[in-house]
C-alpha cells in the first residue's frame, strides 16, 4: 500500500497545457486555475467535501471553446487518483452518498474497481433549464465521465431532482466527492490486502 498517497500528473497537448498534484489524505485544500471559472469552483467543492488536497494548472484553447481544457483536466485527475491509490491495498473499494443541494437530489454509487465504466441518469420529472454560455450540465457529465475512465472507476450517477443547473452539477461534483472519499478509506480489517477474490484490481 502506498503510505503517502500522493500524486502528480502533467499532460500536454497542441490544446493544452496541465498539471495536477494530489493527496488523497488531505484536508480538503485546493488551488485550481483553469481559466474556467466554474469549474474551478466544482474543483475546490471537490476537493473540500471529499477531504482531498488538489493543485491544478490548466491552460488551454479556450477562445475556441471549454471541451479540450475540460476534459483532459478530467483526464489529468483520473490519472491522479488511480497513480495515488497504488494497488489499493486496504480500501474500502465502494462508496455511495445521496447530497441534496437545494432542489437539487444526487445519487452517486461507485466502485474502484479497475474496471471503468459511467452510468448517468436523469430522473424523466427533471426538468432544468440551463443558462446560455454558461458550464453547461453536459460540460459536467463529459468532466465526470472522463474522470471515472481514467481513475479506473465503475461509477453510476443519478440525477433525482432539480431545476437549476448551478445547483445540479455542483451536487454531481460534492456527491461525487464524498462517495469517493468513503471508497479510498483504509478499512483496518482488510489487513493490507486487495479488496477482490482476483487478487488484484486492475483487470
Amino acid at each position: 500500500m502506498n503510505s503517502k498517497r500522493v500524486a502528480e500528473m502533467k499532460r500536454k497537448t497542441r490544446e493544452t497545457d496541465i498539471t495536477v498534484r494530489l493527496n488523497i489524505d488531505g484536508q480538503g485544500k485546493s488551488r485550481v486555475s483553469t481559466g474556467i471559472g466554474f469549474l474551478d469552483h466544482m474543483l475546490a467543492g471537490f476537493a473540500r467535501h471529499g477531504l482531498f488536497d488538489i493543485e491544478v494548472k490548466a491552460k488551454g484553447d479556450l477562445h475556441i471553446d471549454i471541451h479540450h481544457t475540460n476534459e483532459d483536466t478530467a483526464i489529468c485527475l483520473g490519472k491522479a487518483f488511480d497513480k495515488a491509490l497504488a494497488d489499493k491495498k486496504g480500501i474500502r473499494r465502494f462508496g455511495c452518498f445521496l447530497l441534496p443541494m437545494d432542489e437539487a437530489l444526487v445519487q452517486t454509487a461507485l466502485d474502484i474497481s479497475g474496471r471503468p465504466s459511467f452510468y448517468y441518469r436523469v430522473h424523466p420529472s427533471v426538468k432544468i433549464t440551463e443558462r446560455e454560455n454558461a458550464y453547461l450540465l453536459n460540460d459536467a457529465k463529459e468532466f465526470i465521465k472522463s474522470f471515472s475512465h481514467h481513475a479506473g472507476i465503475n461509477l453510476n450517477m443519478d440525477i433525482q431532482s432539480g431545476t437549476d443547473p448551478h445547483h445540479v452539477i455542483e451536487a454531481l461534483f460534492k456527491c461525487l466527492a464524498r462517495a469517493l472519499d468513503a471508497a479510498c478509506q483504509i478499512d483496518a480489517r482488510i489487513k493490507n490486502a486487495v479488496p477482490s477474490t482476483k487478487g488484484k484490481l486492475k483487470e
